[in-house]
């Protein structure tokens, strides 16, 4: 059976951005696109950080690793971003919104500059960065979306944080019908506790293994989640093979979105 005509998209993605890509989450995300022959460009706030993460050596790696400086909470930088990325690459196929901030506490802990902090990385950022992207993704008739999001925006959990998840979650099924047209897929994926430097701040080692066995006993597989489970979902949402899938929130977290059985 032939490709459908209305099938826009490349059939392997050549070019992505993947911000927060100086992270754990980041990194392995990009690493494993670039196994796929993706060129990547790993931008964050830290260059330094994401100069490492192109650095590590990645054994079947057929992209190349780029590192870049991006604020998420800047507006021209996010611009930039694109338009630099976009010239230097030859276009943007992929763009992965990993970037975030953590604002942990209740509501009466958060003040408005938290509010905006958050919902200027987790959520305008990534809204930004994709309406900057519109242009070529015209010109290429194609392209696509992965937010990542959290399991969060079912659960609840720290406000500030939570809000910008769940918000994120809408901007991309709003990306999904917008963008559509366009031929882009746009979905989430949506992971559970990861350990990495994100999920450590602030935490001991002791509060950090505690938080990792409450996360492991809610899920339904018995694990804790890897950047390497995020990273897989990742990489398929941004293929070919998902040329079919959009708007959707992908659950990385070993069933943990599932409301657990009384017992």
């Amino acid at each position: 059976m032939g490709v459908p005509v209305n099938d826009r998209r490349p059939a392997t993605p050549r070019t992505a951005i993947v911000t927060g890509g100086g992270g754990a989450l980041g990194s392995a995300i990009g690493h494993r696109l670039a196994q796929d022959g993706v060129t990547v460009v790993l931008a964050d706030i830290d260059l330094d950080a994401a100069e490492r993460a192109a650095a590590e050596p990645a054994p079947g790696s057929g992209g190349a690793l780029l590192a870049r400086h991006v604020d998420m909470a800047d507006p021209a930088s996010v611009r930039r971003l694109a338009d630099e990325a976009a010239a230097e690459l030859g276009g943007i196929n992929v763009i992965v919104n990993n970037a975030a901030i953590q604002r942990r506490g209740g509501l009466r802990d958060a003040r408005a500059a938290d509010w905006d902090a958050a919902l200027a990385v987790n959520l305008r950022g990534p809204a930004l960065l994709c309406a900057a992207a519109v242009p070529y993704w015209e010109r290429q008739a194609g392209g696509s979306v992965v937010n990542i999001a959290s399991r969060v925006w079912l659960s609840g959990g720290p406000p500030v944080y939570v809000a910008a998840k769940a918000g994120l979650v809408g901007l991309t099924r709003s990306l999904a019908t917008e963008l559509g047209p366009l031929g882009v897929t746009a979905n989430a994926v949506a992971p559970g506790f990861v350990p990495t430097e994100f999920t450590r701040a602030g935490r001991d080692a002791a509060e950090l293994a505690e938080l990792a066995e409450r996360n492991r006993r809610i899920t339904p597989l018995d694990r804790v989640t890897e950047p390497a489970d995020v990273a897989n979902a990742v990489a398929f949402l941004a293929s070919a093979q998902a040329r079919c899938i959009t708007g959707e929130i992908l659950h990385v977290c070993g069933g943990a979105q599932l409301a657990p059985l009384p017992g």
